[in-house]
């Protein structure tokens, strides 16, 4: 005996290791959250910030599925997103929650993804006081033998109290009673409350006694119920039926068949007759006993009424009465505790918590993809449950610290191109006798990466355009492939933005990002500029997503869109007019003037040719249709007029071609008039040019100051522009001469200079054409936008 002792003492440090190991082992792998809650609080009662207990971004709680995945039926609690507090969504009732009384546990499981994670909360219903202690009946009568002797007690309703601890029957008390007084005896956690009788009673003196029970709680402030007791005095029947035992116990199967003896009470009597005839009654039901158990009268026999459910209920309390058919009749009371043994009759049951349905061929050996809870509700063995895959699947399941619960997780490299779908059985047995199974299937895709880039099939593109657009339509389409597939394959083109220069057109353009039409939001005009370049991005929508980019080179094309501009002659008020006097005695071939034009176009749209469409007289002036030069064709007579008007013609070479027209009269003087005038001018020139010696010393000090001013900031505009217009301008006209005489004039908002015959110009240069004259920009009109030309 000594040694089994020993080895049972061994036995149980050893055990109480192994406990201390796994709750270590919990503490490092979990830490269970446990808050307690009133019942009956109202909606929206918090119960604490479990975001912020748990150590989560309540910024993120949103994107990471922050939710509670289990709990009651009835989702008693919530979480607010927006602040991570947990709440109470609905009220709750403690003693509709937790039927069986003790201490009310709901348990949480809360579940965040991105990482997948599981948090198991415990939240205790805290019991109020709520409830009124209530008796099974507003009324009991009690008959008593005149003859009782003083301390008999009688057993009454015991007041039944839903709410728990504290706030349960503490106490009873009765009404003012020279005869009787009120002792508790208390059973289990019931007090039950006897009516003892203090002094004899006499049936002659008073027949009936009218006494009120109080039952009270132990709530603040307390609450409590009362009982009517009728007590009548009657003769003789001394003696009250006695049961073998006060309290009787017996276990019962669950699943027991209908008309199983449970136990048999058995109670005796010392009368005789009628006084010791005994029958047997239930004192007083509760909840479902009377429709398990039933009580035979006779034979104090209890039996299988109704179906006997463990998980309903795994112990049964009856109280049964025994009375005697004396009179007055007397009984007694005692107990019956029936004991429910649970049978394995309950499957297991597969909950799948979370599910990635969807994988990427390179998720990583480890990857969870669902968390499986199992539970099993028998008790013992016949609850213990274990979990196994299907072969041949690279995935296993890994226990977590709490028992039943599981997280699917991959074990392999996945192989997409192998197999892209998988079909994963999970199968949960428990170990009663014999074993319960159930299963569940989860269909898992495998999906490829975004791992191809878009691609052009050309790289640059060129675009041929015709100045004269109409704004808004479409000037090119674009289009990229990718060898991706679904999402990864839908591509979204972008039009990349420049850095906001005048070279930059990229905010001229627009692109619809699903079929890659570009339209032009302007229309382009050739005078202005000649090419451009913009990039267009062809973005996939995978994720990371990729892209690539296609260079467009775009060449506008010239139209015959400009009106020739007369340069030459241009009256005071801006008008294509002049006067020109020449001296009677000329000669044939003499040079009167030359009619000077200009066309912004190029090419044939800006080839100029002159022709006379008006003249006084055609025999005396002829006209180069190449230059513009008007010519005498033969010498002055003395009939010819003093005075001819000439309307000149000047037309382009485009398709539909454009004209202007200039006017010139031509006055024909003596000689002597024309020496006077000339006379005349160099006074005036003369004149002129004293004055203009004078202010020039005046002044030439001060341009020497600001010579320097003005490079400097000449050297900070240029700096600040992309480039230099009139250099370019310079360039495209291809001069190579020397500029020695101009003219310049301003014709409507823009300013020309007319290169004199001593400038060289370049063989390229048709005579006739335009190209002796240079437009430049107009430093002063930059800033509004418009182009201005010297």
């Amino acid at each position: 005996m000594e040694a089994a002792g020993q080895r049972r003492k061994w036995e149980y440090c050893a055990i109480a290791l192994c406990f201390s190991l796994l709750l270590g082992y919990g503490q490092q792998t979990s830490a269970q959250i446990r808050y307690s809650v009133p019942e009956e609080v109202n909606e929206g009662f918090t119960l604490g910030n479990i975001a912020k207990d748990l150590g989560l971004e309540v910024s993120s709680l949103v994107e990471r599925q922050f939710r509670i995945v289990s709990g009651s039926k009835d989702e008693l609690f919530r979480i607010n997103l927006e602040n991570g507090v947990l709440f109470v969504h609905k009220k709750i009732d403690r003693e509709s929650l937790c039927i069986t009384g003790g201490i009310c546990m709901v348990n949480l499981k809360i579940v965040v993804d991105n990482p997948l994670e599981i948090h198991y909360v415990e939240v205790e219903i805290v019991d109020i006081n709520d409830h009124s202690p209530v008796f099974p009946e507003k009324e009991q009568s009690l008959r008593i033998n005149e003859n009782t002797l003083p301390g008999a007690d009688y057993q009454l309703q015991a007041a039944r109290d839903p709410d728990f601890g504290t706030n349960s029957v503490r106490f009873y008390k009765l009404s003012h009673s020279d005869h009787f007084e009120i002792k508790v005896r208390e059973s289990d956690e019931d007090k039950l409350p006897f009516l003892v009788l203090k002094k004899p009673i006499d049936r002659e003196v008073t027949t009936t006694y009218k006494l009120l029970l109080t039952a009270v709680d132990g709530g603040t402030p307390p609450r409590s119920g009362i009982l009517n007791i009728t007590v009548t005095v009657l003769d003789i029947n001394d003696n009250r039926p006695a049961f073998s035992r006060e309290t009787y116990s017996a276990s019962l199967p669950e699943n027991s068949i209908t008309g199983t003896i449970v136990i048999q009470v058995n109670a005796t009597d010392m009368d005789e007759g009628p006084n010791s005839d005994i029958e047997y009654s239930f004192a007083a039901l509760h909840g479902k006993v009377h429709d398990v158990f039933e009580l035979d009268q006779i034979t104090g026999e209890i039996r299988v009424k109704g179906e006997v459910d463990f998980e309903d209920a795994d112990v049964y309390k009856l109280d049964i009465r025994a009375s005697d058919k004396g009179y007055p009749p007397m009984s007694a009371n005692c107990r019956v505790i029936i004991k429910i043994i649970d049978l394995n009759d309950n499957k297991p049951e597969i909950e799948i918590t979370s599910l990635s349905k969807n994988l990427p061929e390179d998720s990583k050996p480890g990857t969870v993809i669902s968390l499986i809870s199992v539970s099993d509700k028998d008790a013992g063995i016949n609850g213990k449950v274990i979990c196994q895959l299907n072969k041949n699947v690279p995935f296993e399941l890994k226990p977590s610290f709490k028992d039943n619960m599981y997280s699917l997780v991959t074990n392999n490299r996945l192989d997409r191109e192998t197999n892209s779908q998988y079909e994963i059985t999970i199968t949960a047995s428990d170990l009663g006798q014999p074993p319960l199974t159930a299963s569940t299937t989860l269909s898992v895709q495998v999906f490829d990466v975004n791992d191809n880039a878009p691609e052009f099939l050309m790289n640059p593109l060129e675009l041929y355009l015709m100045e004269n657009n109409a704004a808004g339509s479409s000037i090119i389409s674009v289009s990229a492939s990718d060898r991706d597939t679904a999402e990864n394959a839908v591509i979204s083109y972008n039009i990349v933005r420049g850095n906001g220069t005048q070279s930059d057109m990229s905010s001229f353009l627009n692109i619809n990002s699903e079929t890659g039409v570009i339209s032009a939001l302007k229309s382009f005009d050739f005078e202005t500029i000649k090419k451009f370049q913009f990039y267009v991005l062809a973005t996939d929508s995978g994720s990371p997503s990729l892209s690539s980019n296609v260079t467009v080179n775009v060449f506008i094309l010239d139209q015959n869109d400009n009106v020739p501009v007369i340069l030459y002659p241009v009256s005071a008020n801006g008008s294509a007019e002049g006067v020109e006097e020449i001296p009677r005695n000329v000669n044939a071939g003499h040079l009167v003037t030359k009619v000077r034009a200009y066309d912004a176009d190029i090419g044939y749209n800006g080839w100029l040719l002159f022709s006379l469409q008006e003249v006084s007289d055609h025999s005396l002036f002829g006209l180069d249709r190449y230059t513009g030069q008007i010519r005498t064709l033969r010498s002055f007579t003395e009939t010819d007029e003093a005075q001819h008007k000439l309307v000149i013609l000047v037309k382009d070479n485009g398709n539909v071609s454009l004209s202007a027209t200039a006017t010139v009269i031509v006055k024909v003087v003596e000689p002597k008039e024309a020496f006077a005038a000339s006379d005349v001018t160099n006074a005036v020139k003369d004149e002129e040019e004293n004055n203009v010696t004078f202010y020039l010393i005046i002044t030439l000090g001060s341009v020497s100051v600001l010579f320097i001013i003005s490079i400097i900031v000449l050297i900070v505009m240029q700096c600040s522009k992309s480039s230099d217009y009139s250099s370019k301008y310079l360039q495209d006209v291809n001069y190579d001469g020397t500029l020695c005489h101009s003219i310049q004039y301003r014709s409507g908002d823009k300013r020309y200079m007319l290169v004199g015959p001593r400038m060289s110009v370049g063989s390229t240069l048709a005579p006739g054409s335009n190209r002796n004259t240079l437009v430049i920009p107009d430093r002063r009109r930059r800033d509004s936008g418009e182009t201005v030309s010297v």
